[in-house]
């Protein structure tokens, strides 16, 4: 695996990197959004469908820092922070409660799914941060592989379940989850947490690898026309 220090992407690709994890972003943060309303259980315990997509964010995150550096990292939440936040309210109110409600949903304001729509920008916002930069600081001062990716996890995640969870459904209008979001929110923790150790930690060695070895590929010398 490579070390934590052997390769920084060329400055002239990095515009389109960022434009490309920008989108990658909003999509995800949409997608959670959405299915943070449809309620699972897992061996008894509540959780949402949510916990299983918002870790892809993690680590595109984590890869970005890597690949890219820190302050581009945070340009990369900046600029996904607010057209995720309204587009996730669209998406929410035109799907809430997992159906289709009509173009005409939107004439009329949702407390509830603006509700959700806010705690996930300000989860959003507090978790990627301080994922950047527990990631940025480990990785500075580990060469082992797997350390940053996996402490960032654990210290952005517990940040983001929390403030999203407490954020959107303390005292909600939705019974249901004003009962039960502090057994959901740790319950989407561990799934999170668990999602990303065993899943995306590996991947993110696989695609770092995966880059490094595309970089460092020789290119071929020009053939000299007879």
């Amino acid at each position: 695996m490579t070390s934590a220090h052997a390769v920084q992407t060329p400055s002239s690709r990095v515009p389109f990197y960022l434009s490309v994890l920008v989108v990658f972003h909003i999509a995800i943060v949409i997608a959670s959004n959405y299915l943070v309303q449809l309620p699972i259980t897992l061996l008894g315990y509540h959780s949402t469908w949510g916990a299983f997509s918002f870790p892809f964010i993690f680590l595109a995150t984590d890869l970005t820092v890597r690949l890219i550096g820190k302050v581009e990292a945070r340009r990369v939440i900046t600029r996904a922070m607010l057209p995720a936040l309204l587009v996730s309210y669209v998406v929410g109110v035109l799907f809430h409660e997992g159906h289709f409600n009509g173009w005409e949903a939107l004439q009329s304001f949702n407390s509830f799914v603006f509700r959700i729509a806010l705690a996930s920008f300000a989860a959003y916002v507090l978790g990627q941060l301080l994922d950047i930069q527990v990631f940025d600081r480990i990785r500075q001062q580990s060469h082992v592989w797997w350390l940053a990716p996996a402490a960032a996890s654990v210290f952005g995640q517990v940040l983001d379940t929390a403030a999203f969870f407490s954020i959107a459904f303390w005292h909600s209008s939705d019974a249901f989850m004003a009962a039960n979001w502090m057994e959901i929110a740790m319950v989407d923790y561990v799934i999170k947490l668990a999602v990303s150790l065993l899943l995306f930690v590996p991947a993110y060695g696989v695609v770092l690898a995966t880059i490094v070895r595309t970089m460092r590929m020789p290119t071929e010398p020009a053939t000299t026309a007879a």
